[in-house]
């Protein structure tokens, strides 16, 4: 079996899940996302140990429970934590590049970055006015990024000449770049005239297609970034084909708080 094929097999029915998900929102798409980032977050942490500066992983999860705002923990003890973890980013980007230094950074990234992107995801399924709305706003989005990680994908297989980021994520080129701008426009339209009235005007076609066409691949390449160091091909093997699920929203984890501003800007 190819590996093309392979993905197919496991991305369509992984795929069925997760709008199905979408499509209940409330506490289920809550509680799916909130596992999908613990495990993220726990590959993120596993290639942090390869790269040779670990993360404080107790306090990345911590960094994760307090950023995940579950009721039950006061406001003031979230803005302290978030306060006291920018004091101390400060002092290690400003201090010199001590073992340390480089570890509290990392413990950021490890609980930071994910949870962030996992979390707009989920405010985008509370926007609008009614249910219905939110649905049709995360689709969008994934629709987005589904049709541009697929236009760039076979653009750049079949026109790719000039190499985006040769040194990071080397089958990357600026005609698959190009292409992944018609696919998630594509994916935009598709939600767009599929819904039976979208919360969006047409209009917003443009500034979300920019969005996802640019933070998704940076998003893409930065994983990259990270994979490198740590000398790994994949976040994990969890998904056959697929690698890890750090893999997988890669793209999502850094457009989802460009877009989720968009449509709050908009609504």
């Amino acid at each position: 079996m190819s590996e093309l094929a392979k993905r197919i097999l496991v991305a369509l029915p992984a795929a069925a899940f997760f709008i199905w998900m979408v499509w209940l929102g409330g506490a289920a798409f809550q509680i799916t996302i909130f596992a999908v980032l613990l495990i993220t977050v726990w590959e993120v942490h596993n290639m942090m140990v390869k790269t040779g500066f670990s993360d404080f992983f107790p306090v990345s999860l911590l960094l994760v429970l307090l950023l995940w705002s579950p009721p039950f923990i006061p406001w003031w003890l979230i803005l302290t934590a978030a306060g006291v973890a920018s004091l101390l980013t400060v002092i290690a980007v400003a201090g010199r590049q001590s073992d340390r230094s480089v570890r509290w950074l990392t413990t950021l990234f490890t609980g930071v970055y994910p949870t962030v992107g996992f979390m707009m995801l989920v405010n985008i399924r509370e926007l609008g006015t009614t249910t219905i709305d939110g649905f049709w706003l995360t689709m969008t989005l994934l629709l987005m990024i589904w049709g541009n990680d697929v236009f760039a994908y076979f653009g750049g297989k079949s026109f790719g000449k000039h190499k985006l980021a040769p040194k990071i994520s080397p089958k990357k080129t600026w005609e698959g770049f190009g292409f992944g701008f018609l696919g998630a426009a594509a994916g935009f339209l598709i939600a767009f005239f599929w819904a039976d009235f979208h919360p969006l005007r047409l209009s917003a076609i443009i500034p979300a297609v920019v969005i996802v066409s640019i933070a998704g691949p940076l998003g893409d390449i930065s994983a990259s970034r990270v994979k490198r160091i740590a000398g790994v091909k994949d976040s994990s093997n969890i998904l056959p084909g697929h690698g890890g699920l750090f893999d997988r929203f890669d793209s999502l984890l850094l457009s989802a708080p460009f877009i989720y501003f968009l449509y709050y800007l908009i609504l």
